[in-house]
């Protein structure tokens, strides 16, 4: 790994406006340079000591960027700490990724339904590494090459919700159109498609396909998602109403339940989507 380019240092900056994620590498970064002191190591020592630059030393000690679980891993070692820094990562972890993203993996994490319409993409949760990195990175203006991995990492982190046990329902519509597009080139789009197949067989996962040709539907202003919860309560938003904002007002609720309900009966049912998909594998 290079010591002098910024696209791969092993960390991510830190968003200001994110107060939780300021104050615990803030704390990590003191941590890390009281320790390199007590042992006598200059910043430029130790950071030749853990294989990266005297600069990113300096960003990480002062909390300005996020260090990754290999860094704390090297440091540790290099510093004798006996697992006290290995340690920090678990409360690293917690923020590395940027608030918005951790807050909906959050509301994932705990939802026992969740209802996804994505009209211009395929969902993130549905989303290869390598179809994220495509769609990330085509952005614009364009993000730094760590940014786009620090996205990448994040969504792909919200797909432990297939991992949880007891499984939730979820349910996706998906319109045609993303699905072909072939994003990343003829491959990469293969293996999203396939990804799609996989998920789309799951016991508790049902994945339905909107044609575009078809009558105009409540979806057409953008993205919608619904989450329940154990407790009976629910959280919801979508990209053309209450500007986008996610709600949990009853009222606001039963017209995203109403227009959620009415694109999965407009869109083909769950068997003929997936067949629908093989077809699209087939015309490569």
């Amino acid at each position: 790994m290079s010591v002098d380019g910024e696209s791969v240092e092993p960390g991510w900056e830190v968003d200001p406006d994110d107060e939780w994620g300021v104050a615990v590498i803030a704390t990590v970064g003191r941590q890390l340079k009281l320790r390199r002191e007590a042992v006598g190591m200059r910043a430029a020592e130790f950071g030749e000591a853990v294989g990266y630059g005297e600069d990113l030393v300096y960003k990480i000690e002062g909390g300005k960027r996020i260090p990754r679980q290999e860094y704390l891993d090297r440091a540790d070692e290099v510093l004798r700490a006996g697992g006290l820094i290995a340690a920090t990562w678990e409360d690293v972890k917690k923020v590395r990724y940027p608030k918005k993203v951790r807050e909906l993996g959050k509301l994932e994490a705990m939802a026992v339904e969740i209802g996804v319409y994505e009209c211009n993409i395929i969902a993130g949760l549905l989303q290869t590494p390598e179809h994220a990195r495509a769609v990330i990175g085509a952005a614009q203006p364009p993000y730094s090459l760590d940014d786009v991995e620090r996205m990448v990492a994040a969504r792909l982190a919200r797909q432990s919700v297939f991992e949880r046990d007891p499984a939730p329902s979820i349910h996706f519509v998906l319109e045609e159109a993303p699905l072909r597009r072939r994003v990343g080139g003829t491959m990469e789009w293969q293996r999203q498609l396939e990804r799609l197949l996989e998920v789309g067989r799951l016991n508790n996962v049902t994945l339905q396909v909107m044609p575009t040709n078809t009558d105009p539907h409540p979806g057409l202003d953008g993205r919608i998602e619904l989450l329940k919860f154990p407790d009976g309560t629910a959280a919801a938003r979508a990209d053309g109403l209450f500007n986008g904002r996610p709600t949990s007002d009853p009222k606001q609720l039963r017209v995203l339940e109403l227009q959620y309900g009415t694109i999965r009966a407009q869109a083909l049912p769950p068997r003929e989507s997936l067949t629908f998909i093989e077809q699209l594998l087939g015309e490569t």
